[in-house]
C-alpha cells in the first residue's frame, strides 16, 4: 500500500493531531506529489517544523475559513485525497454552539461538498469517542468494538456537533463525483489524544505546577479509559488513506467508522497525567476533592447559577456534569477491526510514547513556571 503521487489536503493541519499527520506523510518513504496544509492560521513554530521536513513533496500553506466555500473550491481542486481533522474542541461550554456547529457541522459538510465538485476520491474525517458516549447515566464499556450496543444520549453540543459530522461524512460515501468517480469516505473515532504538544496535558500540568506539583485528581483511579498516542492515531490516518487506494480493502471499509486505541495501559484520566510524569518527581492527589456523587450536584449547582446569571453575565463553570460523567465513566475500547480491516497496528509502543511525552513535558516545564509567575505578579 502506498500513497506515491497522491496530492492530499489536510485540515486542521496546524493543530496539534494535523501536525503530527503531515510529518508522517512527509516521511513516506514513497513520496507524496504535493500535500496542501489548511488552518485558519499558522504558528511559527508549526511552519518552522513543516520546513525541517520537506523532501520531494510539495507543501502548500493554506491560510483560511472552513466556512469559505470559495476558498474550500480552491483548496481541493486536484486533490485527490482529504484527511479532515480541522474542528473546535470544547469540554467546558466556552465556544457558542452557534459557531461549534458553523466549524464542525457545516465546515465539514461544505467540505464534502468541494470534494464531489473537485473531483476528490478519498476523505478521511477525524472523529471522536465522545460520538459514542459516555451518556449522561455513566454507563460504562470495557474493551468495545464497533458493534458493541451503547445507548447514546449525549446532549452536550460538542459532542452533538461531531455525531452530525461524522453522520455526514458517513452518508456520503458513494456519491457521485463531478468527473463520474466515486467519493469514498470513512471515519476514525479516536481516544483522548495524548503526546508531544498536547494542550490538554499543558493545561492540567499548569494546574499541577500551582498545586506545588501535586496533579489534582479529577477522575477516580477506577474510571479505566484507553487513550491513544498523537503518533498512533496520526499513523491510522495514513494507513486507511493507503487503504482506501487498494479497491480490495476500499469496500470494507467506506462508509464505516473506525475506533482507535493503542497499547497504552488502561487507566484514568488523571492517572495518565501521572504516568507521564512521575519520573520528573510529581505526585497526584489520592482521592476526589469530593465524593462523586456530591461533585455531579456540585456541578449541577454550578450549570443553575450560569444559567441565572445568562442575563447579565456569561459566565462558564470550571467544571459541569458532562465534564464529570466523561472523566470518571469506565470507557475502552479495541482496536481489532482497524487492524483486520486496514492493517491498522500502532507505530509507538506505550513505552516510546510515554517518553518522549515525559520529556517534552520536562522541556516546558522552565517555561511553563516562568509563564504561571508573570501571571501572578
Amino acid at each position: 500500500m502506498s500513497l506515491a503521487g497522491v496530492s492530499c489536503l489536510v485540515t486542521g493541519a496546524g493543530g496539534f493531531l494535523g501536525q503530527r499527520i503531515v510529518r508522517l506523510l512527509l516521511e513516506e518513504e514513497e513520496a507524496l506529489a504535493e500535500i496542501r496544509l489548511l488552518d485558519k492560521a499558522f504558528s511559527e513554530e508549526a511552519l518552522g517544523r513543516f520546513e525541517k521536513f520537506k523532501c520531494k513533496t510539495e507543501v502548500k500553506i493554506l491560510e483560511g475559513d472552513i466556512r469559505d466555500v470559495t476558498f474550500l473550491h480552491r483548496a481541493c481542486q486536484g486533490v485527490s485525497l482529504v484527511i479532515h481533522t480541522a474542528s473546535l474542541i470544547d469540554t467546558l461550554g466556552l465556544i457558542e454552539k452557534k459557531l461549534l456547529w458553523e466549524v464542525n457541522v457545516t465546515g465539514t459538510q461544505l467540505l464534502l461538498e468541494a470534494c464531489v465538485r473537485c473531483n476528490v476520491q478519498h476523505f478521511i474525517y477525524t472523529s471522536t469517542i465522545e460520538v459514542t458516549g459516555p451518556n449522561c447515566r455513566g454507563d460504562p464499556i470495557f474493551n468495545g468494538d464497533e458493534d458493541t450496543a451503547y445507548e447514546s444520549i449525549s446532549k452536550f453540543p460538542y459532542a452533538q456537533s461531531k455525531r452530525l459530522a461524522e453522520d455526514s461524512v458517513l452518508k456520503a460515501d458513494g456519491q457521485v463525483l463531478k468527473d463520474g468517480g466515486t467519493l469514498m469516505t470513512c471515519a476514525l473515532r479516536s481516544m483522548y489524544i495524548f503526546g508531544e504538544g498536547c494542550p490538554f496535558l499543558q493545561g492540567h500540568l499548569d494546574k499541577c505546577l500551582l498545586n506545588q506539583n501535586v496533579y489534582l485528581r479529577f477522575s477516580r483511579k477506577e474510571a479505566l479509559v484507553n487513550p491513544v498516542y498523537v503518533g498512533n492515531i496520526a499513523w491510522a490516518h495514513v494507513q486507511a488513506a493507503k487503504a482506501l487506494r487498494v479497491p480490495q480493502k476500499a469496500k470494507h471499509i467506506r462508509g464505516k467508522f473506525y475506533y482507535i486505541s493503542d497499547d497504552t495501559p488502561h487507566m484514568s484520566y488523571a492517572d495518565l497525567n501521572y504516568e507521564l510524569t512521575k519520573d520528573l518527581g510529581f505526585g497526584i492527589e489520592p482521592k476526589l476533592p469530593m465524593p462523586l456523587t456530591m461533585l455531579y450536584y456540585f456541578s449541577l449547582l454550578l450549570e443553575i447559577v450560569s444559567f441565572l446569571l445568562r442575563p447579565f453575565v456569561r459566565y462558564i463553570p470550571s467544571t459541569n456534569r458532562h465534564l464529570v460523567t466523561l472523566l470518571n465513566t469506565p470507557f475502552t475500547f479495541s482496536y481489532r477491526k482497524a487492524q483486520k480491516d486496514f492493517g491498522y497496528v500502532p507505530r509507538y509502543t506505550w513505552e516510546e510514547a510515554k517518553q518522549c511525552t515525559g520529556e517534552w513535558i520536562a522541556s516546558v516545564i522552565p517555561q511553563r513556571r516562568l509563564y504561571l509567575q508573570s501571571s501572578a505578579a
